[in-house]
């Protein structure tokens, strides 16, 4: 084993933490100065690091930058037109009240796809608050599948921005992990959501904080709740598809090769969303009473918190790209060969470490793509394989979300909840995702 380069990866991942939680220094400049102190460290020439860093830079962002972004617009309207509520709304008149988490998780898991996990709930948290009004039962009964919607398709669907990251980092096919992602994703949320939830809200009971009744101002919207569906599943419709069509042999089912070339635009990920982000312009907001002005308004706003999930992933591909060029990828994979870890295991693992130590996940998602993405190069592995360590690492960040976690506290506040509470409903909700979401996917990586 070279000690050198491993104590390169060492160092430079404990700077990163030490950046973050000690001298909260931002992420994006914290990942550029632990990914140049690896580069010194594992002996790179000075102009060498600077050009891997560029090289990784440039190569994540081509794409990572043009998904991110048009996911955000997408959102934007999502949220502006009302459609969030309107399929919550739409999911719970055709269930019961007894019914209705299965309604939250379902509505969670739609539309935290294309809208940022903290924005959605904040959304669809009135309707919690109705619901406990009406029944009496704990929030947590509705709150928690409600939550666990949301974390899975934040955490496991694309095009949210970390799935989208760390399967680009990897080399993932989206198609694919788009596809793991809802196969995986739908049982982990049934039983992190509505199973844990309906055993936690009898022993933690909650009503309505006085301090948040006034978000109970019921706002209704004209948005078709099947409209809603359509417009998000259709680009990822089409992505799933062409990455089918990829996969199976023209000759089997004599498929044109120039159908194949055209699908292959029409179903790659940019063009899929350019398609949604057009239904949405004219069917959520033309048609819904916006103008132009307001449209090329809320669009504009909408890109600020997209910029730094973008800055921040191409830092996480300067880093993988350090850790490839220096050759501590490679090493660490021949110092794995004679051990039982495999790069699954390794990225569950790593992601959870970093999560629970600094608390983001999107931070815990990108540092462990980094130092996954090079395991994988020298093991080699087929796309479906990639694509279940994308959701091993989503797994790992997602878990164990606690006091250094925005999303604590944005729980913490608005289910009223004290914080030995919040830790026993929101984080152990997050432990049972992650738990199952991760073991699902070591199986598949076994079978498949």
């Amino acid at each position: 084993m070279d000690y050198q380069l491993l104590a390169a990866v060492l160092i430079s991942i404990a700077l990163l933490l030490l950046l973050i939680l000690q001298f909260k220094i931002q992420a994006f400049l914290a990942l550029l100065i632990a990914s140049m102190v690896a580069g010194i460290l594992a002996g790179m020439p000075p102009t060498t690091i600077i050009d891997s860093m560029k090289k990784g830079m440039g190569d994540t962002l081509g794409f990572v930058a043009t998904v991110v972004g048009l996911g955000a617009l997408f959102g934007a309207l999502l949220e502006r037109s009302g459609g969030a509520r309107s399929l919550a709304d739409y999911m719970l008149q055709k269930m019961s009240l007894e019914r209705a988490p299965w309604a939250m998780v379902g509505t969670g898991l739609i539309v935290s796809i294309p809208v940022f996990f903290d924005v959605a709930f904040i959304i669809l948290v009135p309707i919690i608050y109705a619901l406990q009004k009406q029944t009496g039962k704990s929030l947590l009964f509705f709150g928690m599948p409600l939550l666990a919607g949301l974390a899975v398709a934040h955490g496991f669907i694309p095009p949210t921005p970390g799935p989208v990251a760390v399967a680009h980092i990897l080399g993932a096919d989206l198609g694919y992990v788009i596809l793991f992602g809802i196969v995986i994703g739908i049982p982990t949320a049934v039983i992190s959501g509505p199973i844990f939830g309906s055993y936690i809200s009898n022993k933690i009971e909650v009503a309505i904080p006085d301090y948040m009744e006034e978000t109970m101002e019921d706002k209704k919207s004209h948005v078709a709740p099947g409209m809603i569906i359509t417009i998000i599943f259709i680009p990822i419709l089409l992505m799933v598809i062409n990455t089918a069509i990829k996969h199976i042999p023209q000759t089997a089912w004599s498929i044109p090769s120039a159908f194949t070339v055209w699908l292959g635009l029409i179903g790659h990920p940019f063009t899929a969303l350019i398609i949604a982000n057009l239904l949405a312009w004219y069917f959520l907001g033309l048609r819904q009473g916006m103008t132009r002005d307001d449209i090329q308004e809320m669009w504009s706003k909408s890109l600020a918190p997209a910029g730094l999930i973008i800055l921040l992933t191409g830092a996480g591909g300067m880093f993988k790209q350090i850790l490839i060029d220096t050759g501590a990828g490679a090493m660490l994979a021949r110092s794995l060969a004679g051990d039982t870890t495999t790069p699954i295991m390794f990225a569950f693992i790593c992601s959870l470490l970093v999560r629970v130590i600094q608390g983001s996940a999107t931070v815990a998602m990108i540092t462990s793509a980094g130092l996954t993405a090079p395991l994988l190069l020298s093991f080699g592995g087929a796309e479906v394989y990639k694509a279940l360590v994308v959701i091993a690492i989503a797994s790992g960040a997602t878990m164990m979300s606690h006091v250094n976690d925005s999303g604590f506290w944005l729980v913490n506040r608005y289910f009223g909840l004290t914080e030995r509470q919040t830790l026993q409903s929101w984080t152990i909700l997050t432990v049972i995702l992650g738990l199952t979401g991760f073991l699902i996917a070591l199986i598949l990586s076994m079978v498949i």
